[in-house]
């Protein structure tokens, strides 16, 4: 049965990986992380991706992210290969196609927030009066422009957050990868997150949500969960996992 809203839509998935698999090696050790992991993600769903350490849910995430390489498989963005691209084209991809907010907010401590925000424009060559203008705008929309000027050992955990939110969100990125978002953060910035997440998902963002806490993925519209490398569960029942012979 397929979910509401955009699931049941004409349009084609921002994300589509058919058979692909990831194995680490260290020495005579193997560890296959992923396991044939077929997935469809359409515009404008909120997808929550859990499972317990290990289960190969942030392994996913850097492959989707286009951090790490699979071994075997396909992996399209937005109608485009990922597996045929080179470096510099995968940068390009991370900087222009996708947004990330990580647990650890990765913003830089000598820049103000506002700077901070608009880094991804000046990779992306936009002029510096339009970049400081869209990261005002994008800093306004998580209320933080009043504190575009501190920087971050001057604002709590949960502002820290929604700047980093708004940072990935500048480029209009087709996906935004949140990995583990509000893991450092107390349970009523937590919250406040996972609303500026909701009203993002409202406004037609594609978002994937990495988590080992049910009661954080069920925020999300889709819950996709993973076990020692395999998909086992889609709430939306698309992507059902193999069948396994008894």
């Amino acid at each position: 049965m397929a979910a509401e809203g955009a699931l049941a839509g004409p349009a084609d998935p921002v994300i589509t990986l058919r058979g692909v698999w990831k194995t680490y090696r260290t020495g005579k050790i193997e560890f296959t992380a992923l396991k044939d992991i077929a997935l469809d993600i359409y515009p404008g769903e909120f997808t929550a991706i859990m499972g317990p350490s290990g289960s190969g849910k942030s392994t996913l995430m850097h492959i989707l992210g286009c951090l790490d390489h699979k071994d075997s498989g396909s992996y399209v963005l937005n109608g485009t290969e990922i597996g045929d691209m080179t470096a510099n084209e995968l940068a390009l991809v991370r900087n222009q196609e996708i947004g990330f907010v990580f647990q650890s907010f990765n913003l830089l401590p000598k820049l103000t927030l506002l700077e901070n925000v608009a880094l991804p424009m000046v990779y992306a060559g936009i002029k510096r009066h339009e970049r400081l203008e869209r990261a005002r705008e994008a800093l306004e929309s998580v209320d933080l422009v009043r504190w575009a000027q501190h920087r971050p050992n001057e604002i709590s955990g949960g502002q820290k957050q929604r700047a980093a939110i708004a940072r990935a969100m500048t480029l209009k990125p087709a996906l935004l990868l949140a990995d583990e978002p509000t893991g450092n953060l107390d349970t009523k910035s937590a919250g406040e997150i996972l609303k500026v997440f909701a009203q993002l998902n409202r406004s037609g963002s594609t978002i994937v949500l990495i988590t080992h806490e049910a009661d954080i993925a069920r925020q999300a519209s889709r819950i996709i969960q993973l076990v020692d490398g395999q998909l086992v569960h889609d709430s939306s029942g698309r992507n059902a996992p193999p069948r396994q012979d008894s």
